[in-house]
C-alpha cells in the first residue's frame, strides 16, 4: 500500500503520470516513456524522476516483486499482458498494475469514433504533457462509450483535428501515413512517437470535411498499440492494408522487445 501525501496533484492536478504496456513481464518502449516523464516533471517543477526513485532499475524490481505476487499471478497472469502506471506529483512516486483490456476482437471489429463538442485549447501548455488535469479525456470517453462509441476525436479551437480522447490519430491517403501536427494541441504519445520515427509520417492540418480523401484510419496508444478505425461520424473507412502491415511490424517489435528480455 502507498502512502500518499495530500499536495499540490490532489488540489489542482498538478501531477504527472505514465501507462506502460507490459508483455511477458517486460515495459514496451520504457525508455521513451521515462524520457516524456522527465519532461513533464520538469514542466510541472516536480522533481527529476530518477531521485524520486521512478528508474527503468526500479521499474524492473517492482515487476519482478509483483510476480510473486498471488493477485498479479492470477489477476494478470504473471504479467504476461497489463500495464503500468506510474504516477509522479510533488511528494509521491507511486506504481500500481491494471488490466490491460484491448481484446483480439477489438482489432478484428476496429473502432467506431465520433468527434466530440469539447474543444481542444491548444494554448495551452498543460495539453501538451501527460497530467493528473485529465479530466476531459475521462469524461468525454465516458460520454463516447455511452454513445456506443469506442473513441471519441477532439477538434481545437481552430476546428483541426486534434487527438482522441485516450488516443493519437493517423489517416492513410495513397499510401502516405498523415497524422496532426502537435501544434493542434495534442499529447505526443509514445506510439505517435515510434511511428514518426520508424515510417514516412507527414504531420499535417487535418479538418473534418478532409476526412473523406482518405481511405484509412487508426489511433494509437501504449496499450491498444495500433487499432483500426472503421468509421468517424458518417465517413466510413473501408481499406486497412497499410493499418495491419503497420500492426504487424509493430507486434513484432513488442515479441522481440519481450523475446529478448526472457532470453536476458
Amino acid at each position: 500500500m502507498n502512502n500518499i501525501i495530500l499536495d499540490e496533484c490532489f488540489q489542482f492536478g498538478l501531477g504527472a503520470f505514465e501507462t506502460i504496456g507490459i508483455e511477458k513481464g517486460t515495459p514496451i518502449l520504457l525508455e521513451k516513456h521515462l524520457k516524456r516523464l522527465e519532461r513533464a516533471a520538469d514542466f510541472l517543477k516536480l522533481g527529476d524522476p530518477a531521485v524520486r526513485g521512478i528508474t527503468a532499475g526500479r521499474i524492473e524490481e517492482y515487476l519482478e516483486e509483483q510476480k510473486k505476487s498471488p493477485e498479479v499471478q492470477k489477476g494478470f497472469d504473471g504479467l504476461e499482458h497489463c500495464a503500468l502506471k506510474l504516477m509522479l506529483t510533488k511528494e509521491n512516486a507511486v506504481y500500481s498494475l491494471r488490466a490491460n483490456h484491448y481484446t483480439p476482437e477489438n482489432y478484428e471489429k476496429g473502432f467506431i469514433m465520433d468527434v466530440s463538442k469539447v474543444k481542444r485549447n491548444e494554448t495551452s501548455p498543460l495539453v501538451y504533457h501527460k497530467t493528473m488535469n485529465y479530466g476531459d479525456c475521462i469524461l468525454e470517453k465516458r460520454n463516447a462509450t455511452a454513445a456506443g462509441m469506442d473513441e471519441r476525436l477532439f477538434l481545437n479551437t481552430k476546428k483541426q483535428i486534434s487527438e482522441g480522447t485516450v488516443s493519437n490519430v493517423f489517416f492513410v491517403r495513397n499510401g502516405m501515413i498523415y497524422t496532426p501536427k502537435v501544434s493542434c494541441g495534442l499529447l505526443p504519445g509514445i506510439l505517435r512517437e515510434y511511428l514518426c520515427d520508424t515510417e514516412e509520417v507527414e504531420e499535417t492540418y487535418i479538418y473534418v470535411p478532409d476526412l473523406k480523401g482518405y481511405q484509412e484510419c487508426f489511433v494509437t496508444n501504449s496499450l491498444m498499440g495500433i487499432m483500426p478505425v472503421r468509421q468517424i461520424g458518417g465517413i466510413r473507412f473501408e481499406e486497412d492494408k497499410v493499418t495491419r502491415e503497420l500492426m504487424r511490424r509493430y507486434r513484432k517489435m513488442v515479441r522481440d522487445t519481450a523475446n529478448k528480455k526472457q532470453i536476458r
